[in-house]
């Protein structure tokens, strides 16, 4: 009898405070969304500005931002329902760690393919770019004619950049802002040659163009062998985050299998397995990232 007591109260108490931490959650959720941003006369201290960044993250564009805070939202209900539903705070934390971890782990090599894209397009916009500045036009309607037919991948970037030069951007700076959307040293070696060109405005800036678009096709082609040399791991990587999915949902719902952990001393050894299974995918994900070639130019703050 009393054994079903303490039961009760411990699933009561499981369930007010998951229900408290879902209720603050959702009003969390539509003041960040819906209520206008208030600004700060002086720079938060670091605990805030620690939570800030978890709750907006890096993201560049309100989009992004807002995508972030539905993920940081969605990981953390979904982390209060495990933890409701089966009494194990542990899991709940792996939970709501695997709604941004999981896609992020099963995306692997995603966003190689689309720097690789990037780096294409951006050879295919320098040959556009020479062309026209071929017939004689100056270097700012030279990028606002071509960039009416920029590449897809980066139509958004260039099409920014020709904006900026028509609204009167100082042209140095609306390609360093561009260098920064783009963010690949192949890039930075384009925009390099242009500010060169704005400072002496020599007759080679074809010739530059060209071999930049040369170099840009060869480095295309490594990344394209470099990229399927990897392709192994990045399914090695899919199948164990799957199958890992998989072997946490059903356990979860095994009372006889779980049982073991509902103890502290079950919390703490979940705990060391979860954090040395994270950390093993986590190493294999980085065996298959391409090695990160310094830019050309650094990086500077991007207007928002």
């Amino acid at each position: 009898m009393s054994t079903t007591v303490v039961t009760a109260t411990n699933t009561s108490v499981l369930a007010a405070l998951s229900g408290t931490v879902l209720a603050t959650g959702l009003v969390l959720l539509a003041r960040e969304l819906y209520a206008p941003p208030r600004r700060r006369a002086r720079p938060p201290a670091r605990p805030v500005a620690a939570a800030k960044l978890l709750w907006y993250g890096h993201g560049r564009t309100p989009a992004e931002r807002r995508r972030h805070r539905v993920i940081v939202a969605t990981a953390v209900l979904a982390g209060s329902a495990a933890w409701l539903l089966t009494g194990l705070p542990v899991l709940g934390l792996v939970c709501a760690a695997a709604v941004p971890g999981v896609p992020w782990l099963l995306a692997s090599g995603a966003a190689e393919k689309r720097a690789i894209s990037r780096v294409e397009a951006v050879g295919e916009f320098t040959r556009r770019l020479r062309d026209v500045a071929g017939t004689g036009a100056g270097l700012q309607a030279a990028i606002i004619s071509a960039a009416a037919t920029a590449p897809a991948p980066i139509a958004e970037p260039v099409g920014m950049l020709a904006a900026r030069l028509q609204a009167g951007w100082n042209a140095r700076q609306a390609l360093r802002v561009f260098a920064d959307e783009i963010d690949d040293p192949v890039c930075d070696q384009i925009v390099a040659a242009l500010l060169l060109h704005l400072t002496d405005r020599g007759d080679k800036l074809g010739a530059v163009l060209s071999s930049i678009a040369d170099a840009a096709a060869k480095e295309v082609s490594m990344r394209k062998e470099a990229d399927a040399e990897r392709a192994s791991a990045r399914f090695s990587i899919r199948f164990m985050t799957g199958f890992s999915v998989l072997a946490v949902a059903v356990a979860a719902f095994s009372g006889d299998y779980m049982e073991p952990y509902a103890s502290g001393f079950g919390q703490l050894v979940m705990a060391v397995l979860a954090l040395t299974f994270i950390g093993l995918l986590l190493w294999v994900r980085a065996m298959t990232r391409p090695v990160q070639v310094p830019r050309l130019l650094g990086p500077r703050q991007v207007a928002r």
